[in-house]
Formats: structure tokens, sequence, C-alpha cells
């Protein structure tokens, strides 16, 4: 989940194309189109994330309308959420990072684990009424934006950075291009669409690893025994 279409494919982009390969069900949902962005329209965002969706291999991508830049952690935004984490039923959630620069993602990530822990109540009515088991979308992850945020863990991305690029790179009204003549913003540079991949590529050097997308935690994660962490 996400409130801005194409923050998906810049936090975990290829955590998303890996988990599609091994052929588990996933899918994007964004809570805005972007339309208060500097550049683009919210129509051509929509194309765009069409094609970055095409280009991930998921199930489904599904847009609530909020508005873009007045996403607030109260009652209207929490039923809309939990009512797609009802008609969905995920076992995980990937959100927004917990600290970043946009204030639609700080509040995203707020609004979106709160509405996870919500959707557990059966007391708490929507269209579709079918209550989140306690052991489903308790499990939320964080992926990491433009803050340098320490991961709880990584994901090992060598064989899918490409595919994220790509997906990122579908975004073409919102990030670096050298024939656009709209108003410079500070991910039109190219350092930043750069600096997408240096930092898949340091995660993952610091992990012994080609590449890796990090994660923050909200709880502990339990483990088997040792050998699933070799």
């Amino acid at each position: 989940m996400a409130p801005i279409p194409d923050d998906v494919e810049l936090g975990c982009g290829a955590t998303i194309a890996k988990a599609v390969a091994q052929g588990k069900k996933v899918g994007i949902i964004d809570l805005t189109k972007g339309e208060m962005g500097t550049r683009g329209t919210d129509l051509v965002r929509s194309q765009e994330a069409e094609q970055a969706a095409r280009i991930l291999g998921v199930d489904f991508r599904e847009n609530l309308g909020f508005r873009d830049a007045f996403i607030f952690n109260d009652e209207s935004h929490q039923l809309k959420v939990i009512q797609a984490i009802r008609t969905y039923q995920p076992d995980i959630v990937l959100c927004n990072a917990i600290k970043d620069r946009h204030i639609d993602h700080a509040c995203s990530s707020e609004l979106i684990s709160n509405a996870c822990f919500l959707s557990g109540l059966k007391k708490i009515e929507t269209k579709n009424n079918k209550i989140t088991q306690r052991k489903n979308s308790k499990q939320v992850f964080h992926y990491i934006q433009w803050e340098e945020i320490q991961p709880d863990f990584v994901v090992d991305i060598s064989d899918y950075l490409n595919i994220k690029m790509e997906a990122v790179r579908a975004f073409k009204s919102q990030f670096y291009d050298e024939d656009s003549n709209e108003a410079r913003t500070p991910i039109s540079s190219k350092n930043f669409l750069n600096s997408i991949e240096y930092r898949a590529k340091n995660l993952g050097r610091l992990s012994f690893i080609a590449a890796a997308e990090g994660f923050t935690v909200e709880r502990s994660i339990t483990v088997e025994n040792f050998d699933v962490l070799l």
C-alpha cells in the first residue's frame, strides 16, 4: 500500500517482482492519484501506474481515491482501508516508511498500520464484513523511502533490481527525463533516479549480496530455528 502511485515501485518494487516470480498473489493499493504533484497529471499518473503494474506482474492495482496531500488517520480514511484489507485478506502488508520527507508518507504508514489492526475487530462494520483473522494482516513491514532509515531486515533482490528500475522509469512524468520542460523537483533529478539503484546495491554490499531492499518491522519476526537465517 502507498499514498501515491510510484511509492511502491521506489520502496519495494523488486521485492514485489520477486514475490510474483515465486508464485505469490500480490496486489498494489494506492491511496491517492497523486494529483497534487508538481509534474504530470492524475490521468498521466494513472496510465504510468498501470504500466508499472504490468511490469511488476501484480494481480491487481486499486486506487482508493483519497485526496493527495490531505490524508489523515481518522475514521473515514480508516474504514476505507479496512474495507480493502477485508476484501483482499493479505497475509503481509507492505506500507510506507515510518518517517519521511513527504507528509503523506508517515501519515499513511500509521493509517495503514492502524487499519490492519482494526480490520480484525468484528464490531467495526464495512460493506465487505469479512473479518480478517487475528494472524493475518498483522505483520506489517515498512519499506524505506527518502530518509536513510536503518532496516530491520533486507530482501535479496539481486535478480530483480532491473525490473524495479524499469517499473520506476514507467513514471516518466515524475522522474528524470532530459527531454522534459516541466518544473524541477527533488525527485526529478538524475541523482535521485540513480540513488534508487545505488541504495539497493549498497544495502546489498552490506549484506554480501548484489542488491537488497530494506524494511522495518513493528514487532519481532519469529523463526523456527537458525537454519532459516543462513
